[in-house]
């Protein structure tokens, strides 16, 4: 088990079919003991059972953007759970609005709340735990494949996490003197629950797994065995990176189908 005898903290679980539930169970059955966190009382009651699921009775109330929720989490972090060894960052959010019509009519509300949420809340909470991460532990975030390139639908949050993954590079520096390493994921399109509020979420999916390499979409546990190998001492030389698991769709130039809102397609290159 590559994370026997590690410790994590896991933020941004929000349901069984999350990215960072994928994420957190891989770890737990690789030997990791985990701490985690829960937005608000509707989530503590879904962030409950997955917690006792995967082995721990360490949860904690966190809004990010809180920064006495920031104070009282490294408090209660260093009381219950000491010092440990991983952090997962799996917090995005921009207003619905602003994923819908153009992005030129992004509001300047919008643009702070997602800048500040998806792409601040890492460095925010990367200072509030440091000081409790062993040295040569690891941090990791999740990022997609609009942060580098155009996704119909994603506007403001492509800008954020284009920001999200600069400040990785950053972080990474920064941290480096003590050994620890800071990465993102930037996975594939999955139907959770962040994902409900892009347009055309349904076509997206399809579009994806016509055309990547594997032609199929990822789940949340492929996305978990990397994450699982990001966190443990076997990516021990490797930070600062960007690691797509999307079955290669990040790759492509041009897909060889696409197809329209009806699933008709509309471009099929022959390759015989």
């Amino acid at each position: 088990m590559i994370l026997k005898g590690k410790k994590g903290l896991i933020v941004g679980v929000a349901n069984n079919k999350s990215i960072a539930y994928g994420i957190a169970k891989i770890c737990h059955e690789q030997g990791a003991e985990l701490a985690f966190t829960f937005l608000n009382d509707a989530l503590k009651k879904r962030v409950e059972p997955i917690a006792a699921e995967l082995g721990s009775d360490k949860i904690y109330e966190l809004d990010i953007n809180n920064d006495e929720h920031l104070a009282n989490l490294r408090a209660s972090l260093e009381k219950d759970f000491g010092k440990f060894d991983f952090v997962l960052h799996a917090v995005a959010f921009a207003p619905r609005e602003a994923l819908d019509g153009k992005f030129i009519d992004t509001t300047k509300d919008a643009f702070n709340i997602a800048m500040q949420t998806s792409v601040y809340s890492l460095i925010a909470l990367t200072n509030a735990v440091e000081p409790l991460l062993n040295d040569n532990g690891a941090i990791l975030t999740l990022s997609y494949l609009g942060g580098v390139k155009f996704v119909p639908h994603y506007n403001v949050m492509g800008v954020a996490k284009a920001a999200l993954e600069s400040s990785v590079r950053y972080l990474a520096h920064d941290l480096g003197e003590r050994g620890i390493r800071v990465n993102a994921i930037s996975a594939g399109p999955i139907k959770t629950l962040a994902a409900s509020g892009i347009g055309d979420f349904r076509l997206i999916l399809k579009y994806n797994e016509k055309n990547a390499p594997l032609k199929r979409n990822v789940d949340i546990f492929e996305v978990g065995k990397s994450g699982a190998y990001l966190l443990s001492d076997f990516a021990s030389a490797v930070t600062g990176e960007i690691h797509y698991v999307d079955c290669g769709y990040n790759i492509m130039g041009m897909g060889d189908i696409a197809t329209d809102d009806e699933g008709n397609t509309i471009l099929a290159i022959d390759k015989n």
